[in-house]
């Protein structure tokens, strides 16, 4: 984990409460939020919570939401978060909080283009988008699939989109030198599986890597919408082979 290094104390209170701002960033920040045995994520929603229940919704507040968003707190966590804690603490700061977590994650319904609830609740849970569909590779996944480029250049890097029950053929990624791809799971709840082997169950921060010359396929769970990051790794002389469509039968044991 990268450690957490603060400097608000000492910019603006070095000269008039040196002592202060010591404890702010270097035991406050220094150690405490650098102590592992909570993650920094974890710790991040109890911070707002506190805030919250003290009926802090100034500046300070905001810091620690735009911190708890930057630590992977998504904006259906959140919400979930302030409504839980507003039944203990009150309605009106309940309100309070949500008016300013809205700035922060800055996902308005009017703001995405998607008619479905579902694919929307997805959409906020990732700061990628989801993209077009993907017509182009269409014929290759059962169901609907979608594709947003991130990276065109250096490494391509695209986020790939499944409604749920969608998943792509059989394929082989084709390499002489290097090739193959890594997955890293960003939203939803996915699956990855290679010929002969058990599917293994992506959920977000779940990382793939996928070397050339492995049949496999990937896609959705049945119920949840899921996104991954497909990462090309460079090689030579690369190309893919699209196999036979994944069987009703193969993908029914899955949960």
């Amino acid at each position: 984990m990268k450690k957490i290094v603060q400097t608000a104390g000492r910019n603006a209170l070095e000269e008039f409460a040196p002592q202060f701002a010591h404890f702010n960033d270097d035991v406050l920040f220094g150690e405490n939020w650098n102590n592992q045995d909570i993650d920094v994520k974890t710790r991040s929603m109890i911070t707002v919570v506190a805030l919250m229940a003290s009926g802090i919704t100034d500046s300070s507040l905001k810091f620690h939401l735009q911190n708890a968003k930057s630590h992977g707190v998504t904006q259906k966590e959140i919400a979930a978060v302030i409504t839980h804690v507003a039944f203990y603490t009150g309605w009106p700061k309940g309100w309070a909080v949500f008016n300013m977590a809205k700035e922060v994650w800055n996902v308005d319904e009017g703001d995405l283009p998607y008619e479905e609830d579902a694919m929307r609740a997805h959409a906020k849970e990732m700061v990628f988008p989801i993209g077009a569909p993907n017509d182009g590779f269409a014929q290759y996944f059962s169901g609907r699939s979608f594709l947003a480029p991130v990276s065109a250049s250096q490494v391509g890097v695209f986020n790939v989109t499944f409604e749920p029950g969608c998943r792509n053929n059989w394929h082989i990624h084709h390499a002489k030198n290097g090739g193959g791809q890594i997955l890293i799971c960003v939203a939803g709840r996915g699956y990855y599986q290679e010929e002969g082997k058990e599917a293994i169950e992506m959920n977000p921060g779940n990382c793939i890597n996928i070397l050339p010359e492995v049949k496999h396929w990937h896609g959705a769970a049945p119920d949840e919408w899921f996104s991954h990051l497909a990462i090309e790794v460079p090689g030579e002389d690369i190309s893919n082979e699209w196999c036979e469509p994944v069987t009703n039968e193969e993908y029914s044991i899955l949960k």
